[in-house]
C-alpha cells in the first residue's frame, strides 16, 4: 500500500490566548459583547415560542468540519440558533424555576475566571485564588454561626454538595459509632439497616445520592409535613423511635431551608435538638434559603441552623450569581478528613503547602474553576447589605403576590412561603372536577411557554397539578404579578369556552 502524505496544517497561534493575541483576543471580546446587548435588546419576552422541531432544523446545516470564516459568521450562528431562543431569565415576567437573574460584578469576573483558567484543587495552580475562596468559605460560615473550627469547599451545584453532606454523614458514623473505615473497608455488614429523614418535600438528588452511596432508596424515611409542608418536629421523633425499634440505625437527618416546590423552611431548631438528643448527623440543605444569610428583616427564618454539622449553599440560586456557584460548608474542618484521598502528584504526604489544597475537601472534582472569584466581586463591589435588599423585595413580592391570589375567587393557594415560591390553580367556581382541572392549569402552562410573554412552572402536589410562581428577581414587582395572573386567565378562558358543559 502506497503512503499517502497528508498536507501540514500549521499549529495555530492566533487562536491561543497567550501574549501576543491581545488585539484577537479584544476582538473576540468585544463580538461577544455586541451579541449580549443584541440579546438585552432583542428578547423582550422570557421566550421566543420556538418549537423543539423548529429549533432541530436549523442545525441541520452545521458542519464541524468546516469552520466558520470569521467571528462575525460565528456569532451570527450562535444568535440564531441559540441566543435568539435562550430563555431570558432577568425578565420580570419569568417567574418559573429557581433561576435568578445575575449581577455585573460577577459577569465581570466571568470574564477573567475563563481567561486566566486558574484550577482550585492545589495552591501551586491557583494561589491567591486559593486564598480568595476559603475567605469566602470563612464568611459563609460565620454567617451561619458557625465558630472558627468550620470550613467548607465550593462545589459545582446543591446535589453535589447534598452528595458530600450525606456521605460524611454515613462515613462519620459508621467511623465513630460501628469502628469501620468505609473509605478502606467499604461498607458495613450493617449499612442496610442505615436510616436517613427527610421531609415528603426533600430535593430529588437526595434520592440519587443515597443510590450512589450504596444504601439504597429504602434508607430514606419520609417524614410527614404540616399544612406548610414543612417537617414535622414530632413526627421526626416519632419516626425515628419507630426505625430503633426495628432494629434499624438511624444516622443522619436532612432538613430544607426552602423547599423547591414551596420555599418553605423545616423548623431548624426542634429538628436540631431531636438529632443531638439521637446522636444524629445534621444535614441542612439551604440552597434555595441561603439567600437569608443576607437579609436583616428575614434572617431569624434560619434560626436553629447553627445545629447543622454541614450545610448546602447555591449562591447562583439566592446570591445572583451565574452558574455554577455553590458550596458545602461544614461546622467542624476535621470532618473533611473524611473524604481526604492523597495523591502523589497532587497532596502528598510531605505537602509543604498544608492546608492549601482544595482538593482535600471535595470528591468529585480535581480540576476545578475559580467560581468563587464571581462572589468575591459581588460582594466586594456591592455588599452585603446591597444584595440583602434585594432578597427583602423578593420575599415583600411573593407576599403581595399570595395576597392577589387569595382575594381572587378564581385561584386556589396552597400556602404562604417562608421564602419566594408560591403554589396554586386557577379553578374558577364552574370548574368542579379536579380531572378537569389539571387539564385546564396543563393547558395554561403550556400554552404560556408557547406564547413566551410570561413563564411560569407546574408541579404536583397530592396528585393533583398546579402552577407555580418562583420569585427570584427582585425588579419583579407586584404589577408584573398581576399582569401575569392576566395572561393566566386569558389562558384559562380560551380553554373554558369551547370545553365547558353544563355537567361541571
Amino acid at each position: 500500500m502506497n503512503d499517502i502524505t497528508l498536507p501540514a496544517i500549521a499549529v495555530p497561534s492566533k487562536e491561543i490566548f497567550h501574549e501576543n493575541t491581545a488585539a484577537e483576543y479584544n476582538f473576540a471580546i468585544d463580538a461577544a459583547k455586541e451579541l449580549i446587548n443584541t440579546f438585552l435588546e432583542k428578547n423582550r419576552t422570557p421566550f421566543s415560542g420556538i418549537t423543539p422541531g423548529q429549533l432541530r432544523q436549523l442545525f441541520s446545516q452545521v458542519d464541524f468540519d468546516t469552520p466558520l470564516a470569521d467571528y462575525k459568521e460565528l456569532f451570527l450562528e450562535v444568535e440564531r440558533l441559540y441566543v435568539n431562543h435562550a430563555t431570558a431569565f432577568h425578565l420580570p415576567n419569568y417567574i418559573a424555576h429557581l433561576n435568578c437573574p445575575v449581577v455585573i460584578p460577577a459577569l465581570a469576573a466571568e470574564v477573567l475566571i475563563a481567561a486566566i483558567n486558574s484550577s482550585q484543587d492545589t495552591w501551586d495552580q491557583s494561589a491567591g485564588g486559593t486564598l480568595m475562596e476559603q475567605k469566602l468559605i470563612s464568611w459563609t460560615c460565620n454567617e451561619i454561626g458557625f465558630s472558627t473550627a468550620s470550613d467548607g469547599v465550593f462545589t459545582a451545584g446543591g446535589s453535589q454538595s447534598n452528595l458530600m453532606g450525606l456521605l460524611l454523614a454515613r462515613d462519620y458514623f459508621s467511623r465513630e459509632k460501628l469502628g469501620h473505615n468505609i473509605r478502606k473497608h467499604g461498607l458495613p455488614e450493617s449499612a442496610s439497616r442505615f436510616r436517613i429523614f427527610v421531609s415528603e418535600m426533600t430535593h430529588f438528588s437526595i434520592q440519587n445520592t443515597v443510590s450512589l452511596m450504596g444504601l439504597g432508596e429504602r434508607s430514606l424515611v419520609k417524614v410527614k409535613t404540616d399544612e406548610g409542608f414543612r417537617m414535622r418536629a414530632d413526627s421526626l421523633e416519632e419516626a425515628i423511635e419507630k426505625e430503633l425499634e426495628q432494629g434499624n440505625l438511624p444516622i443522619a437527618v436532612i432538613a430544607t431551608a426552602g423547599t423547591t416546590d414551596f420555599g418553605n423552611i423545616d423548623p431548624l431548631g426542634a429538628i436540631g435538638k431531636i438529632a443531638a438528643k439521637h446522636s444524629l448527623w445534621m444535614h441542612v440543605d439551604a440552597a434555595y434559603g441561603c439567600g437569608l444569610l443576607l437579609s436583616s428583616k428575614y434572617r431569624h427564618r434560619l434560626n436553629g441552623i447553627t445545629f447543622a454539622n454541614s450545610v448546602t449553599t447555591d449562591y447562583h440560586k439566592a446570591f445572583f450569581q451565574p452558574i455554577s456557584s455553590s458550596a458545602l460548608l461544614v461546622k467542624d474542618k476535621k470532618y473533611l478528613d473524611l473524604i481526604t484521598h492523597h495523591a502523589d502528584y497532587l497532596n502528598p504526604q510531605e505537602n509543604i503547602f498544608e492546608g492549601l489544597n482544595q482538593i482535600n475537601k471535595t470528591i468529585t472534582q480535581s480540576t476545578r474553576r475559580f467560581d468563587a472569584l464571581k462572589l468575591w466581586c459581588t460582594l466586594r463591589l456591592m455588599g452585603k447589605q446591597k444584595l440583602g435588599a434585594c432578597i427583602d423585595a423578593i420575599i415583600d413580592t411573593t407576599e403581595q403576590a399570595a395576597d392577589i391570589l387569595e382575594k381572587d375567587p378564581d385561584f386556589e393557594l396552597l400556602t404562604h412561603s417562608d421564602i419566594s415560591a408560591l403554589v396554586f390553580r386557577y379553578h374558577p367556581a364552574e370548574v368542579k372536577d379536579d380531572i378537569f382541572s389539571d387539564k385546564l392549569n396543563q393547558y395554561i402552562k403550556k400554552e404560556m411557554f408557547q406564547e413566551g410573554k410570561a413563564i411560569v412552572a407546574g408541579t404536583r402536589v397530592n396528585d393533583a397539578f398546579y402552577l407555580k410562581f418562583t420569585l427570584l428577581n427582585p425588579l419583579t414587582t407586584s404589577n408584573d404579578i398581576r399582569n401575569i395572573i392576566g395572561i393566566i386567565k386569558k389562558h384559562g378562558a380560551a380553554f373554558l369556552q369551547p370545553q365547558l358543559s353544563p355537567a361541571l
